[in-house]
Protein backbone atom coordinates (compact mmCIF):
# COMPACT_ATOMS: atom_id res chain seq x y z
CA UNK A 1 0.00 0.00 0.00
CA UNK A 2 1.14 3.51 -0.90
CA UNK A 3 2.10 5.85 2.54
CA UNK A 4 -0.07 8.22 0.80
CA UNK A 5 -3.11 6.02 0.51
CA UNK A 6 -6.01 7.01 2.96
CA UNK A 7 -6.78 4.15 5.09
CA UNK A 8 -9.41 5.62 6.35
CA UNK A 9 -12.90 3.45 7.10
CA UNK A 10 -15.72 4.75 6.08
CA UNK A 11 -18.97 4.06 8.06
CA UNK A 12 -22.66 5.34 8.11
CA UNK A 13 -22.89 6.54 11.52
CA UNK A 14 -21.24 9.86 11.95
CA UNK A 15 -19.92 11.29 15.11
CA UNK A 16 -22.17 14.03 15.91
CA UNK A 17 -25.94 14.19 14.16
CA UNK A 18 -25.88 15.64 10.97
CA UNK A 19 -27.29 19.70 10.99
CA UNK A 20 -28.89 22.12 8.30
CA UNK A 21 -28.21 25.49 9.11
CA UNK A 22 -30.92 27.99 7.95
CA UNK A 23 -30.00 30.18 6.02
CA UNK A 24 -31.67 33.06 7.52
CA UNK A 25 -29.58 32.32 10.83
CA UNK A 26 -26.24 33.72 8.35
CA UNK A 27 -27.66 36.59 7.31
CA UNK A 28 -24.90 39.34 8.32
CA UNK A 29 -26.84 42.35 9.80
CA UNK A 30 -29.94 43.95 7.22
CA UNK A 31 -28.32 42.46 4.31
CA UNK A 32 -28.78 39.58 2.02
CA UNK A 33 -25.29 38.33 2.31
CA UNK A 34 -24.64 35.08 4.26
CA UNK A 35 -21.99 33.98 6.37
CA UNK A 36 -20.59 30.55 7.37
CA UNK A 37 -17.71 30.04 9.52
CA UNK A 38 -16.66 26.50 9.33
CA UNK A 39 -15.29 25.50 12.81
CA UNK A 40 -19.07 26.39 14.52
CA UNK A 41 -20.58 23.28 12.82
CA UNK A 42 -17.77 21.33 12.17
CA UNK A 43 -16.39 22.49 8.72
CA UNK A 44 -12.85 22.53 7.12
CA UNK A 45 -13.88 25.57 5.29
CA UNK A 46 -15.77 28.96 5.68
CA UNK A 47 -17.75 31.10 2.90
CA UNK A 48 -19.87 34.19 2.03
CA UNK A 49 -22.68 33.87 0.31
CA UNK A 50 -22.53 37.68 -1.36
CA UNK A 51 -25.90 39.17 -3.07
CA UNK A 52 -24.76 42.38 -3.71
CA UNK A 53 -26.61 45.15 -5.73
CA UNK A 54 -24.97 46.76 -8.32
CA UNK A 55 -21.70 48.69 -7.65
CA UNK A 56 -21.47 47.00 -3.95
CA UNK A 57 -18.84 44.89 -3.46
CA UNK A 58 -15.88 44.50 -0.37
CA UNK A 59 -13.04 46.59 -0.60
CA UNK A 60 -9.41 45.34 -0.76
CA UNK A 61 -8.64 43.29 1.69
CA UNK A 62 -6.45 39.94 2.18
CA UNK A 63 -6.50 36.41 3.89
CA UNK A 64 -3.90 34.18 5.39
CA UNK A 65 -5.09 31.37 3.08
CA UNK A 66 -6.47 30.91 -0.65
CA UNK A 67 -10.30 32.05 -1.70
CA UNK A 68 -12.00 30.89 -4.28
CA UNK A 69 -15.17 32.31 -5.90
CA UNK A 70 -17.94 31.32 -7.88
CA UNK A 71 -20.07 32.97 -10.00
CA UNK A 72 -24.16 32.18 -9.73
CA UNK A 73 -25.67 35.25 -11.47
CA UNK A 74 -24.63 38.83 -12.17
CA UNK A 75 -20.98 39.98 -13.54
CA UNK A 76 -18.37 40.59 -10.83
CA UNK A 77 -14.93 42.86 -11.25
CA UNK A 78 -12.45 41.17 -9.56
CA UNK A 79 -9.45 42.46 -8.52
CA UNK A 80 -5.97 40.13 -7.76
CA UNK A 81 -3.51 42.35 -6.93
CA UNK A 82 -3.01 44.31 -10.28
CA UNK A 83 -5.07 42.26 -12.19
CA UNK A 84 -8.59 42.54 -13.27
CA UNK A 85 -11.04 39.89 -13.87
CA UNK A 86 -14.50 39.96 -15.36
CA UNK A 87 -15.94 36.87 -14.51
CA UNK A 88 -19.88 35.82 -14.98
CA UNK A 89 -22.26 32.88 -14.11
CA UNK A 90 -20.42 29.47 -14.09
CA UNK A 91 -16.76 31.21 -14.01
CA UNK A 92 -14.27 30.64 -10.65
CA UNK A 93 -11.61 32.33 -9.71
CA UNK A 94 -8.96 31.91 -7.08
CA UNK A 95 -6.47 34.49 -5.03
CA UNK A 96 -3.49 32.97 -3.15
CA UNK A 97 -2.99 33.58 0.44
CA UNK A 98 -1.36 37.25 1.06
CA UNK A 99 -2.62 38.58 -2.10
CA UNK A 100 -4.95 41.67 -2.05
CA UNK A 101 -7.98 41.25 -3.59
CA UNK A 102 -11.93 42.61 -3.61
CA UNK A 103 -14.63 42.73 -6.31
CA UNK A 104 -17.35 44.45 -7.07
CA UNK A 105 -20.86 43.80 -8.68
CA UNK A 106 -20.38 45.32 -12.47
CA UNK A 107 -23.66 44.26 -13.92
CA UNK A 108 -26.47 45.92 -14.19
CA UNK A 109 -28.69 43.34 -11.46
CA UNK A 110 -27.69 41.95 -8.38
CA UNK A 111 -24.68 40.04 -8.04
CA UNK A 112 -24.79 36.54 -6.12
CA UNK A 113 -21.08 34.35 -5.74
CA UNK A 114 -19.71 32.14 -3.23
CA UNK A 115 -16.89 33.14 -1.99
CA UNK A 116 -15.22 29.81 -0.32
CA UNK A 117 -12.14 30.29 2.58
CA UNK A 118 -9.77 27.76 2.72
CA UNK A 119 -9.96 27.84 6.09
CA UNK A 120 -12.60 27.31 9.23
CA UNK A 121 -11.97 30.59 10.45
CA UNK A 122 -12.55 33.92 8.39
CA UNK A 123 -9.65 36.28 8.56
CA UNK A 124 -9.56 39.12 6.60
CA UNK A 125 -7.18 42.10 6.98
CA UNK A 126 -8.89 45.66 5.14
CA UNK A 127 -6.58 47.76 3.05
CA UNK A 128 -8.54 50.70 4.96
Amino acid sequence: MNAAEITMTPTMTPPAPAELIPGDSLVIGTGRTRRFVGREHGAGVSYFFVDNEPGEGPGLHWHPYAETWVVLDGVARIRIGEQTLVARPGDTATVPAGVWHGFTNAGEGRLRVLCIHASDVIIQTWAE
